[in-house]
C-alpha cells in the first residue's frame, strides 16, 4: 500500500503497475471504510477531491481576508480610523483624498502583491493537479488528471511516475511480481523499497481482469503516523515585530504631543474635540508608508537571492522573513544528506587478525582471483561443517568466505537497462556490466555489493527465489534463496538462508549492528574493540557471520517457521522465537565499514558560521561514535576543543551526577544521545539548556524527529535568539517548521524538506553566502529603510508642531492637499526606497570576514538607541526648517509654505545621500528623478505656492541657507565619526 500525500514518491518498476486509490480520510469522524475496485460510485461515504491546494484564499475570501490581515496591525487600523474621522465635519482638516488616497495606495499595493502570490500558488497547484495518469475502465484505459482521480479508481502508474494518492498495489506486469518505490517525500529515505502486490490479483492474466472480479478493499480507520500529516504553519518575522513595537512608541508620542498642545490652551472650550483634531494633525508621526516600503523591500531581497549566480537553484518560499537570515544565533543541522552526501563508500574489511583499507583492496582482489583460478573445475565450497572447524583455512579462503557472505547477504537486486529502454530479459541473459544498476532499501547495501563487484565477485541476477554471482573467471554461481529475514529497526539485523546449487550445501548468513551481533556470534576477543575503533573513524560498522546447516536441520527449522507464520495469536513473537533458534554460536567472518562522504566545502562553511558567532548544533539519528567522528571531520568541533560525551543516563539521580560533571567542563563541545537528552529534559530542563547553550557546539545522536523540533523550541524559549534549521529529508520537516528560519537542502532524500522550508538551497555550502551576504544585507537595508521612513514622517510632524506652537497652538494644518500626499510619494519615495540597494561592504568582503555578522546579532542596526538618534535628527531638522522659514519669510503665509516645503524636500534628498554607503546607478536616477518631479510640479501648485516668488533670488538663497543649516552639521558629524570612531566595516573598505 502506498501511504503517501501528493506530491509523492516515484515508482521504480520495470513495467506499469495497477493500484486502487484508497483515500485515508473522509469527511467527518475517521472510521473504517470499504472501497470497491473500479467502482467509485459504490463508495459508502463522501471523500474530498484529490487536489493540492496551497492557496491562502479563494475567490470569495480573498478581499475580506487581505483586508483583515492588513487591519489587524495597529498602525493600519489607526489610519483607517483617521480616514473615517474625516467624514465628521467637525473633525475634518482638509480634503478627503488627503487621507484616503495614501491609505488606498497602500492597500492597493498590498492587494496586488497578495493577488500575484495567490496566482503563482494557483499555477503551481494547477501544474501538479494536471498531471495525467491512466485509469483502467471497462472501455479500456483513459487519461485522467490527478485532480480527477476518485476513490475506487484503478490507476496504472508507469515507471518513474509519482504515486498521485494513497494506493493499494494490486498488480504489476513484472513476471516476478516485484516493484521498487522510493519514499523520499515521506521519511527522507532515498533508497528503493521492494513492494509486492496482492497475491490473488497478481495472478490474473491481464490487468483488464481486475474489472471482471467482484472485490472490494476494507481499510481500518486512519491512524497517526509519519505517512499522514495535516497541518498549518504561520509566522511573523522578528523584524516586523520590532517595527510594530516602534510604531506603538510613536503612537504614544502622538498622544502626548496632542495632549500637550491642548494643555497649553488650558483645556479651553471643547478641548476633547481639539485633542482629536491634533491627533489627526500629527498623524504623520506614524508613517503610513512604512509597511508597504518594508514589504516591497522584502520582494527585492527575495529577487536578489534568486538571481545570485553564486548560489544557483536557491528558492525563496517565504518572502516575509529575509531579514531573519541576518540575525541567526543558533544553526541546527541534520547530518546525513546535509553535512554528508548520503553516498556510501566501502572503506574497511576487518577479519580480526588483518584489516584491508582502500589502499590494500588489490590484495583482497588477488585473494579472490587465486581462489577461482586455482580450482576452476571445482567451485570453492565448504565440504562440511565438521571439516571447516578442524582445518585451518588459508588467508585466501578466509577472505573469500567473507566476500561471498557480503555478496549474498543483502536485499539488493541488479536491474539491466539498455539504451535508456528497459530490456530486462535480453540484457539479463548477457549480464552486461554497462547496463546493470543496483536497487536496494539502503545505500549501505548498494555500497557493499558494489565493493564485492570491484574485488571480483559480482551480483549479476536475482529474483524472489534465486541469486547468481559471477566469478573473476566469468563462471556463474547459482544459489537458491530459501528464506529471507529482512532488516528491521527493532532487530537491527538481517539474515538469509541460501543453497549452493553446485554442492547442495545450505548456509545461513547474517549481518547486523555490533550491539546485537555480539551475543549471536561465537566468543572472540576482538569484536568490541575493533567495532569501537572503526566507529571512531566515522565508519558505519556491520558484523557479518555465517552458520552451515545440514539438510535435516533446515527441514526442521522450515517446518517450525511455517507453523509459526500460520499462527493466529502472537504470530510475530513466535516467528522471532523460531528465527532466534538459528541465531546461536554463529561463526564470525568479518566487519565491514562504509563511510558517508562530506558535502563539498562543509568545513569552510562551518568555520565561517562559527566565526560569525553562530553556534551549530548537529542533530542526527546515527550512533554516538559515528556522529562524533563526523563532527570532527567536518570541523564542527575544532582541534583544540575538548569533547564531553554525556554518558547514558536512565533516571533522575544519574542525570544529576552527569550534569554536575558536565558543569565542571569549560569551552568543550557536548555529545549526547537522544535517550539521555530525554531524561535530562524531563527532570533538569532549565539546567541542561543553560549548560548546553554555553557550549561552542552540540551533537545530539540517536535523535528522533520530534526531539529535533523540541530542541529548536527550547532554544527559542530559553535564549530568545533566532534559530535556523537545515535539513534535507522528511524527518527534518518538524525541525525546519519549528525554527524561526527553515532552510531545506534539495538532495537525495527528496524535496519534502525544501518544500516545507522558508528557503531552499542545493548545497550546504550555499548557506554561508545566504546568511553572511544576503541575510546581512537584508537586515541592514530594512533597518535603514524603516528608520528613514520614520525620520521622513517625524520631520514634517515636527514642523507642524512648531507651526502650531507659533500660531497660538492652533490646530491648523501647515500643508494641505497634494503637498502632503506628494511629500511621501513622488517627491521622496524613490530615493528612500533605493536604500534597499545599499550595502556597506562587497559580498566578497562579507564572506572573507564573517565577524561582521556578529554586529547584527545584538540588533544594533535597529535598536532603541538608533531609533532615538533618528528621532533627535528629525526634531532638529524639522525645527530648523520651520523656524528658518518663519524668520526669513517676507510678507505672506504662502511664502512660508514655499520656503519650508522646498527646504524639506531638499533635506530629505540630501539625507538619503548621507545615509547611502555604496552608490548604485539607480540611486542616482532616483535622486535626480524626484528632484525633477518636484521642480516640474511647482507649475501646478499655484494654489499652495507662489510661483512667482520661487523664481526670485531671495527664495533661492533662503532655501539654500535653511537646507545647509539642517544638513551640514550631520555631514560634519558623520565625517568626524568615520575619522575618529569608524565602524568595523569601514576599516575593511578603506
Amino acid at each position: 500500500m502506498y501511504s503517501a500525500l501528493p506530491p509523492l514518491p516515484p515508482l521504480k518498476d520495470e513495467a506499469p503497475g495497477v493500484a486502487v486509490w484508497l483515500r485515508c480520510c473522509g469527511a467527518g469522524e475517521p472510521r473504517p471504510r470499504t472501497v470497491w475496485l473500479g467502482h467509485p460510485e459504490k463508495r459508502d461515504q463522501r471523500y474530498p477531491r484529490n487536489v493540492i491546494n496551497n492557496q491562502k484564499y479563494n475567490f470569495f475570501t480573498f478581499l475580506p481576508g487581505v483586508l483583515f490581515n492588513q487591519f489587524k496591525y495597529f498602525f493600519n487600523l489607526y489610519f483607517l480610523l483617521l480616514a473615517c474621522s474625516q467624514f465628521v465635519p467637525e473633525m475634518r482638516l482638509g480634503a478627503l483624498y488627503t487621507y484616503w488616497v495614501p491609505l488606498g495606495f497602500v492597500l492597493a499595493v498590498t492587494i496586488i502583491r497578495e493577488a500575484v502570490e495567490e496566482i503563482r500558488c494557483y499555477l503551481r497547484d494547477k501544474e501538479v493537479n494536471s498531471q495525467v495518469y491512466s485509469r483502467l475502465t471497462a472501455r479500456g484505459t483513459v487519461k485522467v488528471k490527478s485532480c480527477s482521480i476518485q476513490v475506487g479508481d484503478l490507476i496504472i502508474v508507469e515507471k518513474n511516475q509519482r504515486v498521485p494518492a494513497d494506493m493499494i498495489f494490486l498488480r504489476t506486469s513484472e513476471k516476478n511480481g516485484s516493484c521498487f518505490l522510493r519514499t523520499d517525500q515521506l521519511d527522507g529515505e532515498t533508497d528503493w523499497k521492494l513492494r509486492l502486490p496482492v497475491a490473488c490479483t497478481q495472478r490474473l492474466p491481464t490487468a483488464a481482469d481486475l474489472l471482471q472480479i467482484r472485490s472490494y478493499v476494507y481499510a481500518e480507520e486512519p491512524n497517526i503516523d509519519i505517512h499522514n500529516f495535516v497541518g498549518t504553519f504561520t509566522r511573523i518575522g522578528l523584524f516586523d515585530l520590532e517595527v510594530n513595537c516602534l510604531t506603538k512608541i510613536l503612537f504614544g508620542a502622538l498622544v502626548v504631543v496632542s495632549l500637550v498642545m491642548v494643555a497649553l490652551q488650558h483645556f479651553a472650550g471643547r478641548w476633547y474635540l481639539q485633542i482629536i483634531r491634533f491627533l489627526l494633525l500629527f498623524s504623520n508621526i506614524i508613517p503610513i508608508s512604512l509597511r508597504v516600503n518594508l514589504d516591497m523591500g522584502k520582494i527585492v531581497y527575495s529577487w536578489v537571492i534568486r538571481r545570485d549566480s553564486k548560489i544557483p537553484g536557491t528558492v525563496v518560499r517565504s518572502s516575509t522573513i529575509p531579514e531573519q537570515l541576518g540575525r541567526i544565533s543558533y544553526l541546527l543541522t541534520d547530518k546525513t544528506g546535509t553535512l554528508t552526501q548520503n553516498e556510501m563508500v566501502f572503506k574497511r574489511l576487518h577479519l580480526g587478525t588483518v584489516a584491508y583499507g582502500l589502499d590494500s583492496m588489490d590484495e583482497v582482489q588477488s585473494h579472490i582471483f587465486s581462489i577461482y583460478t586455482q580450482q576452476p573445475q571445482d567451485p570453492p565450497a565448504q565440504k562440511g561443517p565438521a571439516l571447516t572447524t578442524k582445518v585451518r583455512r588459508t588467508m585466501s579462503s578466509r577472505v573469500h568466505e567473507a566476500v561471498k557472505a557480503i555478496a549474498l547477504c543483502h536485499n539488493v537486486t541488479p536491474v539491466y537497462e539498455s539504451n535508456g529502454v528497459t530490456d530486462q530479459a535480453e540484457a539479463e541473459k548477457q549480464y552486461e556490466d554497462s547496463c546493470r544498476v543496483y536497487q536496494a532499501s539502503s545505500p549501505d547495501e548498494v555500497a557493499l555489493v558494489q565493493w564485492t563487484e570491484s574485488v571480483g565477485l559480482t551480483l549479476v541476477g536475482r529474483d524472489q527465489s534465486s541469486m547468481q554471482l559471477r566469478t573473476p573467471g566469468d563462471q556463474i554461481l547459482n544459489f537458491t534463496i530459501l528464506q529471507i529475514f529482512p532488516f528491521t529497526y527493532e532487530s537491527k539485523r538481517m539474515g538469509i538462508i541460501v543453497r549452493d546449487e553446485s554442492t547442495g550445501e545450505i548456509t545461513f548468513y547474517m549481518k547486523g549492528a555490533d550491539v546485537v551481533m555480539a551475543g549471536i556470534v561465537q566468543y572472540n576477543d576482538w569484536l568490541e574493540e575493533e567495532c569501537g575503533n572503526m566507529a571512531r573513524e566515522g565508519l558505519r560498522v556491520l558484523v557479518v557471520a555465517k552458520k552451515s546447516l545440514a539438510e535435516e536441520q533446515y527441514q526442521d527449522f522450515e517446518a517450525r517457521y511455517v507453523q509459526a507464520k500460520l499462527s493466529v495469536h502472537d504470530r510475530s513473537l513466535k516467528v522471532a522465537t523460531v528465527i532466534e533458534s538459528l541465531e546461536m554460536e554463529m561463526e564470525l567472518l568479518c566487519l565491514t565499514g562504509v563511510e558517508d562522504q562530506l558535502q563539498a566545502d562543509v568545513r569552510p562553511t562551518l568555520e565561517t558560521l562559527r566565526n560569525a558567532g553562530i553556534k551549530v548544533w548537529m542533530l542526527t539519528g546515527d550512533k554516538l561514535e559515528t556522529a562524533t567522528c563526523t563532527a570532527k571531520n567536518a570541523h564542527l568541533v575544532t582541534r583544540n576543543q575538548d569533547i564531553h560525551i554525556f554518558r547514558l543516563v536512565t533516571n533522575r539521580g544519574e542525570a544529576h551526577l552527569e550534569l554536575n560533571a558536565f558543569r565542571r567542563k569549560h569551552d568543550c563541545a557536548l555529545v549526547i544521545s537522544g535517550d539521555s537528552l530525554e531524561v535530562c529534559l524531563k527532570y533538569y530542563e532549565y539546567e541542561f539548556m543553560e549548560l548546553a547553550c554555553q557550549c561552542p557546539a552540540v551533537v545530539c545522536c540517536r535523535c528522533a524527529p520530534t526531539q529535533k523540533a523540541q530542541i529548536v523550541r527550547l532554544l527559542q524559549e530559553r535564549t530568545g535568539k533566532l534559530t535556523c534549521a537545515v535539513g534535507d529529508g522528511g524527518n527534518d520537516v518538524s525541525m525546519i517548521q519549528e525554527s524561526d528560519c527553515g532552510v531545506g537542502v534539495e538532495g537525495k532524500e527528496g524535496k519534502q524538506a525544501s518544500l516545507a522550508a522558508d528557503f531552499s538551497i542545493t548545497q550546504f555550502k550555499h548557506l554561508g553566502r545566504l546568511l553572511m551576504v544576503h541575510g546581512r544585507n537584508s537586515y541592514k537595508r530594512s533597518a535603514a529603510l524603516s528608520q528613514f521612513v520614520i525620520h521622513r514622517s517625524l520631520c514634517i510632524s515636527t514642523m507642524q508642531a512648531v507651526f502650531s506652537s507659533v500660531f497660538y497652538f492652533a490646530s491648523v494644518p501647515l500643508y494641505q492637499g497634494f503637498l502632503i500626499i506628494g511629500y511621501s510619494t513622488i517627491y521622496t519615495m524613490f530615493p528612500v526606497f533605493s536604500l534597499v540597494l545599499d550595502k556597506d561592504v562587497k559580498s566578497e568582503v562579507a564572506m572573507l570576514y564573517p565577524e561582521l555578522y556578529k554586529d547584527l546579532l545584538k540588533g544594533r542596526p535597529l535598536s532603541y538607541k538608533t531609533f532615538l538618534i533618528w528621532v533627535l535628527i528629525s526634531i532638529y531638522q524639522g525645527s530648523t526648517i520651520m523656524y528658518g522659514a518663519l524668520l526669513l519669510f517676507e510678507s505672506e503665509f504662502v511664502h512660508i509654505v514655499a520656503i519650508s516645503f522646498t527646504s524639506l524636500i531638499l533635506t530629505e534628498l540630501l539625507m538619503v545621500a548621507l545615509t547611502i554607503q555604496t552608490w548604485h546607478w539607480l540611486m542616482t536616477v532616483a535622486e535626480l528623478l524626484s528632484l525633477a518631479c518636484y521642480i516640474a510640479s511647482l507649475v501646478f501648485l499655484h494654489e499652495f505656492i507662489d510661483v512667482y516668488f520661487i523664481a526670485t533670488l531671495s527664495f533661492l538663497w533662503k532655501v539654500s541657507v535653511i537646507t545647509l543649516v539642517s544638513c551640514l552639521p550631520l555631514y560634519v558629524l558623520k565625517y568626524l565619526r568615520r575619522r575618529f570612531s569608524p565602524p568595523s566595516y569601514s576599516k575593511l573598505t578603506s
